[in-house]
């Protein structure tokens, strides 16, 4: 089975949807039936997911979670009420599976099926199977020809569209835009996140096409920051439908605005017909958990943990230290960054925007296949204004760190969420409040 997740090569004509329809059909289409909210985006469409899909737990939904991603476990990939599938569903799942993949691997006609295919039936599968009443879907990758690309949902989501993925969905924004409108169906609402004008005129027009309502979340929708509690952050949240003071715990600049397109995701399902209430929506923002990202671990010193994997996620990662209240008073000398991305991000764009907040940079790798080797990292930190240090392993960049860096500085770990992911491990529980003493 070709696992397009860590292969050097994704061509885009290696994305068929044919294959995941017969497969679906093969299983008497467990994809249908049940409602569904669809997500595609650059970034925030992890944490959008995991919002909207705790909101509709606690408001009385059996809901999936599909997301990908994992960080620690692959079993995170498929949730039912915030729970991660259990090893044994897993086994079942895939022993009735795998014949019906081998089989059509036999013929190959569509080409083979690739592991991200097998992972989506799975998970529509186990929705099914456990009576879901509504399932949240994210796209692995891009929309158009996304193996999730196979259900009409009752609400559509884009999250922000930067430049990623160029060698499978395009080589421009409005390329890409394209291929991330393609989850919107004929008559389905469609939510988005604040965007790029040239995204949103491709969003416009496929909506348009489409005959879809589409709710913008610039108009209508504000976030008010109230300040940092033990819990999070406490927001003052504006809708078109009401006003909500809630914890986010979430840290991050960037989370108040996946905040916002959740919260204009939930008012438009109200708007279906959906039974959700003010208070759902504070309770289930109040216990979503979605770890990687603008993750703060301890202090003395203070270790952040995001997994920031493009040019504007990094510049998102920057705001949100900057207003952090246990960060703003660090100097730049005592601010160590470990950094290690994949090989197909721009890293020199990243390093050009870093290079002015951190002191030293030390340069590492995830395990994934996909990790961006040290020489080329190092090309494009060089110069830069930073001292530039190496480790084989994100887990040696982080003793290095540790070595450096003073009790009243900061380690920040970023570049792509496989190097969060392995930063995560062994270390303690997060502290989700300011990292002040």
């Amino acid at each position: 089975m070709t696992d397009y997740e860590s292969a050097t090569s994704r061509a885009a004509a290696n994305y068929d949807l044919r294959r995941v329809v017969e497969l679906l059909m093969r299983l008497r289409n467990p994809h249908m039936g049940i409602p569904a909210v669809h997500l595609a985006g650059t970034k925030g469409k992890g944490s959008t997911a995991a919002l909207i899909a705790s909101v509709m737990s606690v408001a009385g939904y059996r809901t999936g979670l599909y997301t990908s991603p994992h960080l620690l476990d692959f079993r995170e990939r498929i949730r039912l009420d915030g729970k991660m599938i259990s090893k044994a569903h897993l086994v079942r799942l895939m022993a009735s599976i795998s014949p019906l993949v081998e089989e059509m691997n036999d013929h190959a006609y569509l080409g083979k099926i690739t592991s991200f295919e097998v992972m989506t039936a799975l998970a529509f599968e186990f929705f099914h199977r456990q009576q879901a009443a509504f399932q949240v879907i994210e796209t692995g990758l891009g929309g158009r020809l996304d193996a999730t690309n196979v259900i009409t949902p009752s609400l559509s989501v884009i999250t922000p569209i930067s430049l990623d993925h160029t060698e499978v969905l395009g080589d421009s924004l409005e390329k890409i835009s394209a291929e991330k409108a393609g989850i919107i169906k004929q008559s389905v609402p469609v939510v988005s996140a604040a965007q790029r004008p040239e995204v949103m005129a491709v969003i416009r027009e496929r909506c348009c096409k489409t005959q879809s309502q589409l709710i913008e979340v610039t108009d209508g929708y504000k976030a008010e920051l109230l300040g940092y509690t033990a819990q999070g952050q406490s927001l003052k949240l504006s809708g078109r439908q009401a006003e909500y003071r809630l914890c986010l715990p979430l840290l991050g600049h960037y989370q108040r605005q996946n905040a916002l397109t959740a919260l204009a995701s939930l008012e438009t399902l109200v708007e279906e017909g959906f039974k959700i209430s003010p208070e759902d929506i504070t309770e289930g923002f109040r216990r979503t958990k979605w770890p990687g990202r603008f993750e703060v671990i301890k202090g003395n010193p203070l270790l952040v943990i995001d997994g920031a994997h493009n040019q504007e996620a990094v510049a998102e990662l920057l705001l949100s230290l900057e207003e952090y209240p246990a960060a703003v008073k660090i100097e730049k000398e005592k601010r160590v960054l470990a950094f290690g991305t994949s090989f197909d991000k721009d890293a020199g764009a990243m390093a050009d925007l870093l290079s002015g907040y951190f002191g030293t940079v030390i340069l590492t790798h995830s395990l994934h296949p996909r990790a961006m080797k040290l020489d080329l990292l190092r090309k494009a930190f060089e110069g830069q204004g930073m001292k530039v240090l190496e480790a084989g392993g994100v887990t040696k960049a982080l003793e290095t760190a540790g070595e450096i860096t003073p009790l009243d500085g900061l380690i920040c770990v970023t570049g792509s969420l496989f190097v969060a992911a392995e930063a995560l491990k062994g270390q303690s529980q997060p502290c989700l409040g300011t990292g002040s003493e």
